[in-house]
């Protein structure tokens, strides 16, 4: 069974900065394609990162393109999600979830575990 932890949520500025971490265990970590969601209170859970097994490939939501990064370290079993230039829009629970499948999904329901969740929240 695949364990997600998240971690580096806050509270930040408008224009501000912060690096989250979601920690895997359970299983080969290299093996999982590996995405950042985020829901914000009163919406449905949405895209925001990807990234393949080896990073060679990520992909972004509209959104955030620009302003965030995704990356990973299969020696640290670890993948993150910089984020900087942070708008009050950003603000809401970011999830990571892993998936076995290659094509780099952005649905939620093409992912097989998630974390539970860090709160993010950009104050203007």
């Amino acid at each position: 069974q695949v364990h997600l932890v998240e971690s580096g949520g806050g509270l930040v500025q408008a224009g501000g900065s912060l690096r989250l971490s979601c920690a895997f265990s359970g299983r080969t970590f290299s093996t999982y394609a590996m995405g950042w969601f985020r829901q914000a209170p009163g919406k449905e859970r949405q895209f925001v990162a990807v990234i393949s097994t080896s990073s060679r490939t990520t992909s972004y939501a509209d959104s955030v393109k620009g302003r965030f990064t995704i990356s990973r370290d299969n020696a640290k079993n670890t993948v993150y999600l910089r984020m900087n230039s942070l708008k009050p829009d950003d603000t809401a629970v970011y999830y990571c979830a892993a998936t076995r499948t290659t094509s780099l999904p952005v649905g939620v329901a093409s992912y097989d575990y998630w974390g539970q969740g860090t709160q993010v929240t950009v104050s203007s």
